[in-house]
């Protein structure tokens, strides 16, 4: 174990946690200033489907970035790496002035006004792709960071500083809510609120000496970490980043196709790998704990936005409210994952959030959504962390690879698959209500559409429009109870999680109990003794470990 894993930095811990307070910051900011419809929708002329793609050029480079960063972060550095991300915060607001200057200048109307827009809305665009893959490095470089320091306890750790992203949310909320309507009469002092937490990130980190990796210090070679996570990683991770920038940047499906292949084809003839069972394993859990965690934000924010109206408050207060929840849990996760384990932390998150959306799908008051909604913030709070912890102590050898490309999945499938296929559920669950309860009307407002996994039945809003008033409140009320029971089918995610989980707790016990693994300097794997108490820490050769069962072989 290499001396900077002895002798952690908490200076440069928090300098981490403000860096991933930074991407939450610009997060809430940008869905703030896209869903408010006197900000960027007015200023830009966006529709709702416009203003969406404008949101999602924010998301897809993120985890594009991340993937990608993590095979060269070890070879460029750390220090390079949190520069370039400051680099693309900075760019970001430059384009973001940019756009609110061309938009608000003097005497702009007709077309010289919608030229003006669409020249706003390119620059906006182009520093949404910059500010994501900006995001995506900020967590290419804080996760490896984080685990070499705390190299004894990941899990916990790796809780901790993901206890920054809803800190962020929180302390983002509560500016936004405060600056009220100076924020929507110049959404610049949104931009501004990013500055603070980047500059400070970038002067704790900027003349701190960086760690050298447990692979690097280990004598790990690049090859032996492309090799943890194989072929079989790669082609996972390969479809899920060219299909999505198939998707944006409207490509061929037979160059999508080549482009995948020709990734795959290159990383197995250089690692010659076809990676380790267990993390090709972590890596499909991965997809549908995504769908779980943020995938339902967007139906359970709906679901609450009613009942929070009628009773006078911001619906921005739900999101302030859940991310307290999982910012106090995870500061407090070491208690909790000693008592579980990494594993059984993670099978009874999964138990509880089956509990929490099940719930959510039949409950009507304004109390009981709240309640049901705060059972389902618990569950989510330790997914996302807790694997990446799993990941970081049975994959050392991995370095920024395994730990940084299994987060990249999870972003990808939630906007590919996750997402979408919670929308198509919930708009099946539309069209058996209503053709049940108003099969006339449904005619009429229905429409054909398709999306990755195939087609589907939706309601056209345009159509909803045209109905009578009476109707059209009956419909809207039978659209909003049938999407709200939609989530009942959603529990479908958490329940293949817990059964993987289950298997993986049977899988280590029937070893000993989960331990992690160490690296030490030679190259050698530390691992508690046998137990479901721990013990003394033995030393253990590779090829020892390897006849152990510990770890794989390095193929």
């Amino acid at each position: 174990m290499n001396d900077s894993a002895q002798k952690p930095s908490l200076l440069m811990f928090w300098g981490c946690f403000i860096a991933l307070i930074t991407t939450a910051f610009a997060f809430i900011t940008r869905a703030f200033m896209i869903n408010n419809s006197s900000m960027w929708p007015a200023d830009f002329g966006l529709d709702k489907v416009q203003a969406q793609e404008l949101f999602g050029s924010g998301i897809w480079p993120f985890a594009v970035s991340i993937i990608l960063f993590s095979l060269v972060i070890d070879k460029i550095g750390y220090r390079v790496a949190m520069l370039f991300s400051f680099v693309c915060y900075s760019v970001y607001a430059a384009l973001a002035l940019m756009a609110y200057s061309t938009v608000n200048a003097e005497g702009l109307a007709g077309e010289s006004l919608v030229a003006a827009q669409a020249r706003g809305l390119r620059l906006l665009t182009i520093g949404s792709i910059i500010l994501g893959l900006g995001n995506g490095t900020v967590e290419a470089f804080i996760n490896p960071v984080v685990a070499t320091m705390f190299s004894r306890n990941k899990t916990q750790w790796l809780n901790i500083l993901h206890a920054g992203w809803p800190g962020g949310l929180v302390l983002g909320g509560l500016i936004t809510l405060l600056l009220g309507t100076a924020a929507t009469d110049d959404w610049r002092l949104l931009i501004y609120i990013i500055a603070i937490p980047a500059v400070v990130y970038l002067v704790i980190l900027m003349r701190m000496e960086f760690p050298v990796s447990e692979r690097v210090s280990s004598g790990a070679t690049y090859k032996d970490m492309l090799g943890e996570f194989g072929v079989f990683g790669a082609a996972i991770a390969s479809f899920l980043v060219f299909r999505e920038i198939g998707n944006v940047f409207e490509l061929h499906d037979a160059l999508v196709w080549g482009l995948i292949v020709a990734a795959v084809v290159a990383y197995g003839l250089y690692c010659r790998s076809l990676g380790r069972p267990m993390m090709i394993f972590l890596c499909l859990i991965m997809m549908p704990l995504a769908t779980t965690e943020l995938g339902t934000d967007g139906a359970i924010t709906g679901i609450m936005e009613e009942p929070m109206t009628a009773a006078g408050f911001n619906p921005l207060w739900v999101l302030i409210y859940t991310s307290a929840i999982m910012m106090v849990l995870r500061f407090f996760a070491g208690p909790v994952v000693r008592c579980l384990t990494p594993l059984g932390l993670l099978a009874s998150c999964a138990a509880l959030a089956i509990v929490g959306l099940y719930w959510l799908s039949m409950v009507q008051t304004f109390a009981m959504i709240f309640i049901a909604a705060t059972v389902y913030g618990v569950a989510k709070t330790y997914f996302w962390p807790t694997m990446l912890g799993v990941v970081a102590e049975q994959f050392p050898k991995g370095g920024a690879v395994t730990l940084n490309a299994i987060a990249g999945i999870g972003m990808l499938t939630v906007g590919i698959i996750g997402g979408p296929l919670i929308g198509a559920m919930q708009e099946d669950s539309v069209r058996v209500t209503m053709t049940e309860e108003m099969p006339s009307v449904y005619e009429q407002v229905q429409k054909e559409s398709k999306y990755f996994l195939g087609a589907y039945t939706a309601v056209d809003d345009e159509k909803l429009k045209g109905l009578s008033e009476e109707k059209r409140d009956q419909a809207e009320e039978i659209i909003r109870t049938a999407k709200q029971g939609a989530l009942a089918k959603v529990t479908i995610f958490p329940a293949i999680m817990l059964v993987c989980y289950l298997i993986l707790i049977f899988y280590f016990r029937a070893r000993g109990g989960y331990t992690a693994v160490h690296l030490t300097a030679a190259d050698d794997l530390t691992h508690p003794s046998h137990g479901e108490g721990g013990g003394i820490d033995r030393d253990v050769t590779a090829d020892e470990a390897i006849a152990d069962g510990i770890v794989g072989p390095n193929e």
